[in-house]
């Protein structure tokens, strides 16, 4: 990043459709188990999507049981996507042994929580009751429920964290922009440590109903639901929703090292960019990938021979995996075969906002174990995509050193 200040992850949290903690999740994620089911956080014999990645709800082990979260009298107050990032961040606030005593040092700890769209489910109950019941029905904790930013704002009054307080709204990138604008805070000296990532939950008749208007979700596999994620793969047809958050907390490194805290990973480049094209496709040359990728690597000061891993977006839609793939050729050239890339999507679906926060846990996790987590359902590798001569990291994870 071209700073004296270094960045580096001291924490990590997660609540992802295959479990309620970073580790459980990655331990499914690598033994190719799917989190993806029909869904049943509503009816959806009406709805041409039938399946999507919940979050599993409940009192058993790996099941999330908000009450172990969040008090009673306060759930009504916030929409389930700020309950799954307050327990992400409480996991990954925990992991760092990051402990605020003094002011200076509570102004010195920031949080940024990214979301695509926020409190869907809210927003559809209240203008369902407020249409049956009249305006005056509607509750007064519907708004502070329903906003993105109120995902930082409650992790913020829960551990007294008074440093910047912020949130990311960039579609699917939300999450992964909130770890590098959260890293560029701390490079500039405005913090010593961030709480950062993404929050998502809109399994909701209008959420799925909005999406699959737009034929962007897979329909094909609705009686086959752990087979309908498939990035790269010839029968792919859309993407699947998923639900939950990813956390990490950052920190700069003289502070980490000070203190003792165990030490993940260090962040060296960021790259961001925009195609200017399209509300949804993504140009077909795959230039802002490119140029993104391009940013983050000259920034790290690294060459592309030294990237071992990419998680890619990888959406198992059309569009996205071709595109995507002919930008990673395009960028590491006669390189690209010796880097390996996978999809986690096709094990947790879509997290939208959450996508880039959880993904970049799993990253991480995977230069720990030196382990390349699997692309499943890659059974037939789609031609376009085949053409690339890229290693997709089909059905099975693979021991690698990861650096």
């Amino acid at each position: 990043m071209s700073q004296k200040r270094r960045i580096v992850v001291t924490g990590m949290g997660a609540i992802t459709p295959l479990g309620v903690s970073f580790e459980s999740s990655w331990k499914k994620l690598i033994n190719c188990q799917s989190g993806i089911g029909t869904i049943t956080s509503f009816d959806p014999s009406e709805s041409p999507c039938k399946v999507a990645g919940e979050v599993k709800l409940g009192t058993l082990e790996d099941q999330f049981d908000l009450d172990k979260f969040v008090d009673v009298k306060e759930q009504r107050k916030m929409d389930r996507f700020i309950q799954f990032a307050i327990a992400a961040a409480d996991e990954a606030i925990k992991d760092s042994g990051w402990i605020a005593n003094t002011e200076e040092e509570k102004f010195r700890t920031g949080i940024m929580v990214g979301s695509g769209i926020g409190g869907l489910p809210s927003i559809q109950r209240t203008a369902v009751l407020s249409h049956e019941r009249g305006i005056r029905k509607i509750s007064p904790f519907f708004i502070p429920a329903s906003l993105i930013n109120l995902a930082s704002g409650q992790i913020s009054i829960r551990h007294g964290f008074m440093g910047p307080n912020h949130a990311v709204v960039t579609a699917c990138a939300s999450g992964t922009n909130t770890i590098g604008d959260s890293a560029r805070m701390i490079a500039y000296g405005d913090v010593d440590v961030m709480v950062c990532g993404g929050a998502e939950s809109t399994v909701c008749e209008i959420g799925i109903g909005g999406f699959a208007a737009m034929r962007a979700l897979s329909t094909n596999f609705n009686d086959n639901p752990t087979m309908a994620s498939r990035p790269w793969d010839r029968d792919r047809d859309g993407f699947v929703m998923g639900e939950g958050s990813g956390m990490l907390v950052l920190e700069e490194y003289e502070h980490a090292k000070k203190r003792g805290a165990k030490i993940y990973a260090e962040i060296i480049g960021y790259g961001i960019s925009g195609d200017a094209y399209h509300v949804t496709a993504p140009e077909s040359s795959g230039r802002g990938a490119v140029y993104a990728m391009n940013l983050a690597i000259k920034h790290a000061g690294i060459n592309i021979d030294q990237v071992d891993y990419i998680n890619a977006h990888g959406t198992s839609t059309e569009l996205n995996d071709k595109i995507e793939s002919l930008a990673i050729k395009k960028l590491f050239g006669n390189m690209s075969k010796e880097v390996s890339i996978s999809s986690t999507k096709s094990m947790t679906g879509h997290l939208l906002g959450a996508a880039g926060a959880t993904e970049a846990a799993f990253s991480i996790l995977a230069i720990r174990d030196s382990v390349i987590p699997p692309t499943i359902n890659l059974e037939n590798l789609d031609p376009d995509c085949k053409e690339t001569g890229l290693n997709f990291t089909a059905n099975q994870a693979v021991k690698k050193p990861v650096n």
